[in-house]
């Protein structure tokens, strides 16, 4: 609460705060403005104390920035002269270079000279040499050319030959791909079909890459007793091998089986319809089914005849049924076989020496007539007969007569 305070003169009251904070006021700004007249007065001496540095500092870098540019000239001017000292030995080096390289040049205008000179002596030594032996320098030309022409024909011959061996092997591995893609859908349609007609026999597939037949049919008949094998080769190709039968019949052999059974697409050429060739049973695709069922009810009846034959114990019993087994029968025809092939092998190799010995003969006789001719032309225009041109020896002339 602000205290009041009367005039005793005039009565008017006022408070006693208001004065002071007057007077305090007062005194505040009194009080600044001297202390900012003192630092107004501070900066300005501190702003020229900086000035004076500043142009002692400019002073200093003047004067060492001449100081430098001196010593620049005076470097510059150094450098300079040792550069036109360089310059000069230079320019004097290369007036001797170039007095050698007229030197040279005329040495080598001299040489020039010398070496046209000895051009001309070797190309009219040429003229008169080719003049000289034109003709025979032409024929060694044209000898030289047609040897050259004859290598480079032989050689284009071989690399044209290498190129159709390339082309045809390429042809070859394509065909066979394709094939065996073709061959295996008929081996796969014929297991299938197999399968599908005797759901009671094994089809076993050979696995691909196995030597010998496609698939192998192991018969069972209704008490699920194996009663044999029949052995299947499927092809599908354009022409029929007759060696396919030999290696069937090989393979037949060596599994057991009772029966080959070759389905190609391709018959050969004496069959029109499906038949047994040299053992095989050969047939298409189409016949497959019948001729199995046909083969296989005769493989259960032999198997039935033979189980009805197991008691009897006889040894001649047991060497008979050896003996018209079917095992007996295939290895005897394996060795019939065998020995007409080596004797047909004989026959034509006797054959073949013979033409040969008959073909040399003609040939020793030609050769003996020609050269009897030509003796007695040389005797004829010689005039003498002392000149031996006889192709044998003495006593082989008898011979040569006889020939």
């Amino acid at each position: 609460m602000a205290t009041l305070i009367t005039c005793p003169s005039c009565k008017s009251s006022f408070a006693l705060e208001e004065v002071m904070t007057d007077d305090i006021k007062k005194e505040l700004r009194a009080e600044m403005i001297a202390y900012k007249s003192k630092k107004d007065k501070e900066v300005k001496e501190l702003e020229e104390q900086l000035s004076k540095k500043d142009l002692e500092i400019n002073e200093k870098i003047s004067a060492a920035t001449k100081l430098q540019e001196e010593e620049l000239r005076k470097q510059i001017l150094k450098e300079a002269d040792s550069k036109l000292k360089f310059l000069e030995e230079k320019a004097g080096n290369a007036e001797l270079e170039i007095k050698e390289l007229k030197e040279k040049e005329l040495e080598a205008l001299r040489l020039k000279n010398e070496l046209d000179e000895v051009k001309r002596d070797m190309e009219n030594e040429k003229k008169k040499y080719f003049l000289e032996n034109s003709g025979k320098l032409v024929d060694e030309a044209v000898k030289k050319e047609k040897e050259n022409f004859e290598l480079e024909k032989k050689e284009m011959e071989v690399r044209l030959e290498q190129q159709k061996k390339q082309v045809d092997e390429m042809k070859k591995k394509l065909e066979q791909g394709s094939q065996q893609r073709y061959g295996e859908t008929q081996e796969l349609a014929l297991e299938e079909t197999l399968k599908s007609s005797f759901p009671f026999d094994i089809i076993e597939e050979v696995a691909k890459g196995v030597k010998g037949a496609d698939c192998v049919q192991i018969i069972r008949n209704e008490f699920g007793q194996e009663c044999g094998k029949i052995i299947y080769e499927s092809k599908r190709t354009t022409t029929f091998i007759m060696d396919w039968i030999e290696k069937l019949k090989a393979d037949m052999r060596s599994r057991g089986a009772h029966i080959a059974v070759i389905v190609t697409k391709t018959m050969p050429k004496d069959m029109d319809g499906f038949g047994e060739k040299n053992g095989v049973w050969v047939c298409n695709f189409l016949e497959v089914r019948a001729l199995a069922h046909v083969l296989r009810d005769g493989v259960i009846k032999v198997f039935n005849a033979s189980k009805s034959q197991q008691n009897k114990g006889d040894k001649m019993q047991l060497l008979y049924d050896y003996l018209t087994s079917t095992e007996f029968s295939e290895q005897w025809k394996a060795i019939r076989e065998g020995f007409l092939s080596m004797k047909l092998s004989i026959q034509r190799e006797r054959d073949t020496m013979e033409k040969l010995w008959k073909a040399r003969e003609k040939q020793l006789e030609k050769v003996l007539l020609n050269a009897a001719h030509i003796k007695g032309s040389v005797e004829g225009i010689s005039g003498q007969d002392s000149i031996n041109m006889s192709l044998l020896d003495e006593p082989n002339e008898e011979l040569a007569s006889d020939l």
